[in-house]
């Protein structure tokens, strides 16, 4: 089977790295390119950020290149650039004729561009057919949601299509990672929460309702789920926690509620696509489960589920504690899982 070669655009943030650790030795993808900006000419574990581990040497001694698809050979890119890094230079690659798979704010919101979980919405791929025939574009931009979204949405989905949701309410508590490198200043998050992050409450409350929409003649139909978000900053390293309270059309139990994220796999565990978690939502029976450094790389490939825990549910209002990985279902992991979705689509082939 043919491997194809991936650059990664912003590879020396904790984000990028990642993708370098996720991306190696992995069954389709190669990582042949790594892009940057004030590390443009040093290698990359000279320019590279933040405390992850040492990356394998072949990527260690590549060199960073411009962000610019004229110095960049790859069959596709990876782009987890500054939001406004992303709206200059991902337009470029896909003019070039390189797909695009972002995990950058800058395009989610476009109504062509899709939005993508990949156990929820697959279809909206098919928006990138749209896509290029409104940009004339070669390429294309795929999207994924932000880190706080991707918690919030997966554990939603199997209560949605059993149930069906009128109203959300959520509350995150987010890790200092999900700011990226540096984070947040010692000084303002040790000992404090933050009851504030800048345009991250819309953000979840817009996404939930493009990711639960109805693709239809080349359209897509936001949910009109009602979401209401408040989102803060807390003093833990990596996983997003969120207090969910939900209402449902139909009548549900903790019973109902328990087998349905239980059971609930979809489009990428039936097509043991790679990165896919065998099951991606974990549902925690302990009272005080899930806790972040103990859940935070929970499932089959480590990262990748979601963990639910500490549900009560009273006629058909159910509560509950969701945990995600931020930098990896949040952000690297699920734009991997994306692609190899995208790839068994064929639209890596056109």
């Amino acid at each position: 089977m043919k491997k194809y070669s991936v650059a990664i655009l912003g590879a020396t943030g904790m984000v990028g790295q990642h993708y370098i650790k996720m991306l190696y030795n992995h069954p389709w993808f190669k990582v042949t390119a790594l892009t940057g900006k004030e590390s443009v000419g040093k290698k990359y574990v000279e320019a590279v950020r933040g405390e992850a581990p040492a990356p394998p040497k072949e990527i260690a001694e590549m060199e960073v290149l411009p962000t610019d698809p004229k110095k960049v050979d790859a069959d596709f890119v990876f782009s987890c650039l500054p939001t406004e890094a992303a709206r200059e230079s991902e337009p470029l690659f896909a003019k070039a004729g390189i797909p695009v798979f972002s995990d950058a704010a800058a395009y989610r919101m476009e109504e062509d561009v899709p939005l993508i979980v990949p156990e929820i919405n697959p279809d909206h791929l098919n928006l990138v057919k749209q896509q290029r025939k409104n940009r004339g574009w070669d390429g294309y931009i795929v999207t994924t949601p932000n880190c706080t979204t991707v918690g919030l949405v997966l554990p939603l989905h199997p209560l949605h299509i059993n149930f069906g949701i009128k109203r959300v309410i959520v509350t995150t508590m987010q890790a200092v990672s999900g700011a990226g490198y540096p984070g947040v200043a010692s000084l303002s998050i040790m000992g404090n929460i933050i009851p504030y992050i800048s345009g991250e409450e819309k953000k979840v409350e817009t996404e939930t309702a493009k990711i639960f929409g109805r693709l239809h003649d080349n359209h897509l139909h936001y949910d009109d789920v009602e979401v209401f978000a408040t989102c803060t900053r807390v003093p833990t390293l990596d996983g997003h926690m969120e207090s969910i309270y939900v209402e449902t059309e139909k009548k549900i139990t903790p019973e109902t509620v328990t087998q349905a994220l239980e059971e609930y796999v979809s489009v990428p565990q039936e097509l043991n696509l790679p990165t896919a978690p065998s099951k991606p939502i974990i549902v925690r029976k302990e009272p005080d489960r899930p806790q972040t450094r103990i859940d935070v790389d929970a499932g089959s490939v480590p990262g990748m589920a979601v963990t639910v825990g500490r549900i009560r549910v009273e006629d058909n209002r159910a509560r509950f504690i969701s945990l995600s990985h931020n930098l990896i279902r949040g952000a690297a992991g699920g734009t991997i899982l994306t692609a190899e979705l995208a790839h068994h689509m064929g639209l890596l082939e056109e």
